[in-house]
């Protein structure tokens, strides 16, 4: 009987197939008010791209770009400890 071995090299996890580190988890954690920010500002930007802004569409940007320079002032004022060990 003929031996059939393996004709590919073995196959080992590849660096970027691998769940996240706990580290990497605290920083999405840590900038999730800021995703969530940044999601509300593209909400009110896309719901106005097919009509003519109104006054109180303006306020609506308006408002969610301030809430998204709040939460990236907050997070720079935290230090930014979570953001230098993610790089």
């Amino acid at each position: 009987m003929k031996h059939i071995g393996a004709v590919q090299a073995v196959v080992t996890g590849d660096e970027f197939d691998r769940e996240p580190t706990f580290a990497e988890l605290d920083a999405i954690a840590h900038e999730t008010p800021l995703i969530e920010a940044d999601v509300e500002l593209l909400d009110v930007q896309i719901s106005l791209l097919d009509r003519t802004p109104t006054e109180m569409d303006h306020q609506r940007i308006r408002r969610a770009r301030r809430k998204v320079l709040a939460v990236r002032r907050t997070l720079a004022n935290q230090g930014g400890a979570a953001a230098s060990v993610v790089a």
